[in-house]
């Protein structure tokens, strides 16, 4: 059973904590590379563009930096 002050610890320790670059980076690349596969493969269903490994890695590499650049304090 928790208690409100094991709660506000909680609160506490997650809103100090600013977690590892290194896997805040590992986190980003990887969901970068599923969002830009989604995206690539939706958009060659729709014949917009081809759909490759050097698109899906294009797209990939351009969402890892705009959300590396979005979420640096």
């Amino acid at each position: 059973m928790t208690t409100d002050s094991d709660s506000d610890g909680l609160t506490d320790g997650l809103e100090s904590s600013k977690g590892d670059p290194r896997v805040l980076a590992a986190l980003n690349a990887v969901l970068s590379v599923l969002f830009a596969w989604w995206i690539v493969w939706g958009l060659a269903i729709l014949g917009t563009i081809q759909y490759s490994r050097p698109t899906v890695l294009a797209v990939a590499v351009g969402l890892f930096v705009l959300t590396h650049f979005i979420t640096k304090k």
